[in-house]
């Protein structure tokens, strides 16, 4: 249907007084046999589906609004409206439903709504009491106006009544010249009496008293009376603040004289309902419902106005990106655009998708990526907030935006590394910014907002762009503060552990701060790539070099962040804790904290209670072997001595496991022997006990899955997945004497020295005496270890 005339947006007011657009489409009038009478039908224009039926019933109350727009209620709390593309459009439907109803066109209003309690009892009451009768507009009677329009806000009927006698007889025009003889003659009695006509002329919700309240002749009169408040001493200078403070920019001149005057009017109207008039009480809440609405068409159309004008935003950008364009003119730009993203919120979803696809379209982030790089503070406040409008709508074309540019650009300018460094050098002392640009980023790298189902490139490609080209310029300020003596070999002498700028500098742990944060959400997120990161730079034993930071919460990032890594349980990264020796600096901020009950104290405990709960072995084996004396006088919790009990089960269970399967001392010198003499010829040139200590010191984890394979592969159990045993080694199995042994399957050797290393591992002294022990052959069943704990 191309009849422009006819075309038309559905909305519903929810619940919170606000209106949802239910879709555009094209309304006609027409009889339908199922409701048995003349209907309004709008048809999507997208699908041809139904977006509206409604029966023209007799007694509902239609109003037009604003030339445009079609007002009714259908049930309690049933709002509906159809804004017409055109004003013809909006006169056919009127005057359709005006002929069904046998009204007069003319009106603005079909019927008088009748409030179900008032409908009760109608025929109790008197009709002369319905009827408005307004005293003449003099002077003399103005506290009897006042009366008058302040007593029937509380019926229905009565402000219905009163608002056509207002209308009928042009009333507020003459109220407004009353208004301004008051004025003349500093008639403050005058003047208080006209605050409450006015305030209760606005109270009676009315779409066309608000048309004329607001009309550019009348609207600075109506503020004049809302000066007058009477419980004021002094009356409030709202017209000055609006003709000579506010001033009106047009950062490229607007030639439409209609957008021009419905700009104007939006910003005055606003200014009456958010500065001048006091919050509503309870049972005013809803009196001024229309009034809202009215704000919020003006804004969808100025909006809309705007957008169809490409001209005005080509020249906009144009100006924006130009290095000719002055620092003031590029500042009332920036800001011109702010409040063009934060009007575009009133639009309902699919109108404000194709906002922002025209300003996708016109270079809205090649502009941003230059102003957010300048040195005016207003300008890259005013950016940030324009890029989080951008973020919210649509992280997907941001991340599409910067992962072209490394084609075109250097590092240093791509856009996300210049929202890093505005969050790095943010200048408030609370870092109100930064932390703004931290949820940005936040949501720019979350791979849930990732196109995964449609476009399973676009986390692969992003993240490899994100660790290739902007990780580094994020823990910058982390590895600059957190240079180590052992590993920045250019650091001044005398130099502590850590910068003396991080535990001193408020503002610089607070950055930090939250740094850790994003990078902990790396690691719960991003996996491979944080993890690769990780162990290349170290990273891990950076961060704990704030353990010794004096400002406990940057000290608690810093747990936070090694207890998310842990969390994951993942072999790779135990070993690398193990290797690196991590655990020193927190249990030496455990210690250092003393007998203290704070939360730096229950957090440590509650990391390694985590480790014992879940038995990670590897760490509890390097926790007790490195730690446990200077853990053990810890007593207030059990955790440490829990740590040791599941250290010394697991050691007890390895020893049996070993017993059980061991050959007799002569065999196992002659195996040993025959298995270092094959490994002298190792292409590395290292020997075995060198090879054991580099290859398998931190593995404590992989030394179990081997025994446990080694376990079966005794057993009989040749899965393919058994640990290795030397080859043509004899083995003394439980019913068969020393001199008996079976061949075994030879695996690659290199698995082999996981058993020796065993050997080293939990052997201890004490031990010794049971080595030849025969009575474990006849443990029953029932005693026996487990393969895995």
């Amino acid at each position: 249907m191309s009849d422009t005339r006819r075309r038309v947006k559905v909305y519903t007011l929810n619940e919170d007084r606000q209106w949802d657009d239910r879709g555009t489409g094209h309304v006609s009038s027409t009889f339908v046999e199922r409701l048995r009478g003349i209907s309004l039908l709008v048809r999507a224009e997208s699908d041809g589906s139904l977006l509206l039926e409604s029966k023209i019933s007799p007694n509902t109350a239609y109003q037009k609004q604003q030339d445009t727009l079609i007002v009714w209620s259908e049930a309690d709390n049933y709002d509906l409206a159809l804004s017409f593309q055109e004003k013809a459009g909006c006169d056919e439907i009127w005057e359709r439903i005006c002929q069904v109803q046998g009204k007069d066109p003319a009106l603005d209003i079909t019927q008088d709504p009748i409030d179900e309690s008032e409908e009760d009892h109608f025929e109790e009451i008197p009709e002369t009491s319905h009827l408005v009768e307004l005293p003449p507009c003099e002077l003399g009677r103005l506290e009897e106006i006042a009366d008058l329009v302040t007593s029937v806000l509380s019926s229905p009927i009565r402000r219905e009544k009163l608002a056509l006698a207002l209308m009928s007889e042009g009333y507020i025009k003459k109220l407004l010249g009353l208004f301004r003889v008051c004025e003349d003659l500093d008639n403050r009695e005058g003047l208080h009496h006209l605050y409450e006509v006015v305030r209760g002329v606005l109270f009676l919700n009315k779409a066309a008293l608000f048309e004329v309240m607001f009309s550019d002749d009348c609207i600075m009169d109506v503020v004049g009376c809302l000066e007058y408040d009477p419980a004021l001493v002094q009356p409030k200078r709202h017209r000055e603040f609006l003709t000579k403070t506010a001033k009106f920019k047009e950062v490229i001149p607007i030639t439409d004289s209609e957008l021009r005057q419905k700009i104007h009017q939006t910003y005055r109207v606003q200014y009456i309902q958010d500065i001048i008039l006091p919050t509503p009480s309870v049972f005013e809440e809803n009196f001024l419902s229309t009034l809202t609405s009215f704000i919020f068409f003006n804004k969808v159309e100025i909006v809309s106005m705007l957008q169809e004008d490409e001209k005005f935003l080509t020249e906009v950008f144009a100006q924006l990106t130009d290095e000719a364009t002055d620092d003031s003119k590029r500042r009332e730009l920036v800001n011109f655009v702010k409040e063009f993203c934060a009007f575009s919120q009133t639009l309902q979803p699919q109108n404000r998708d194709a906002f922002f696809k025209t300003l996708a379209n016109l270079g809205i982030l090649p502009a941003l990526e230059i102003v957010m790089g300048m040195n005016d503070l207003q300008v890259r406040a005013a950016a940030t907030d324009i890029f989080s409008y951008l973020v919210e709508f649509s992280p997907s074309m941001v991340r599409e935006f910067v992962m072209q540019e490394p084609q075109q650009t250097d590092d240093d300018v791509l856009l996300i590394n210049v929202v890093i460094k505005q969050m790095i050098c943010d200048s408030d002392p609370e870092l109100g910014g930064a932390v703004q640009l931290m949820g940005l980023l936040r949501t720019l790298i979350d791979p849930e907002n990732m196109l995964a189902s449609t476009n399973k490139t676009e986390k692969t490609e992003f993240l490899s762009f994100f660790y290739k080209y902007c990780m580094h310029v994020l823990t910058a300020p982390l590895l600059a503060n957190t240079a180590h003596d052992k590993t920045t070999k250019d650091q001044q002498d005398g130099s502590t552990k850590i910068n003396p700028v991080c535990p001193d500098n408020f503002q610089t742990a607070q950055l930090l701060a939250l740094i850790l944060e994003l990078l902990t959400f790396c690691v719960e997120h991003h996996t491979y790539h944080i993890k690769t990161y990780i162990m290349n730079k170290d990273l891990l034993r950076r961060v704990l070099v704030l353990m010794n930071s004096k400002h406990t919460f940057l000290a608690l990032c810093a747990l936070r962040f090694m207890r998310r890594i842990i969390g994951l349980k993942d072999e790779y990264y135990n070993r690398y804790i193990i290797k690196g020796n991590l655990f020193e600096p927190v249990i030496n901020a455990l210690l250092d904290n003393g007998t203290r009950y704070n939360l730096l104290n229950s957090a440590i405990i509650e990391l390694f209670e985590f480790i014992k709960v879940e038995d990670i072995k590897s760490l509890i084996a390097h926790i007790v072997d490195n730690f446990y004396k200077a853990l053990e006088p810890i007593e207030y919790v059990q955790t440490f001595k829990g740590l040791k009990g599941r250290y010394e089960q697991e050691k007890d269970r390895q020893s049996q496991r070993l017993n059980r399967y061991r050959r007799d001392a002569r065999s196992l010198d002659e195996d040993e022997e025959m298995w270092f003499n094959d490994d002298e010829d190792d292409e590395d040139g290292e020997s075995t006990e060198k090879r054991m200590e580099d290859d398998f010191s931190d593995s404590y984890g992989k030394f179990m899955e081997t025994k446990k394979g080694a376990a079966n592969g005794a057993n009989g159990a040749n899965n393919g997945k058994a640990a290795a045993i030397p080859p043509a080694s004899p083995v003394v199995t439980p019913n068969s004497s020393p001199s008996s042994s079976v061949k075994t399957v030879a695996l690659p050797p290199t698995c082999v020295v996981k058993p020796t290393l065993v050997v080293g591992l939990v052997d201890y002294p004490d031990d010794e005496d049971e080595e030849d022990d025969e009575e474990e052959e006849d443990q029953s069943p029932r005693k026996r270890p487990r393969l895995s704990s």
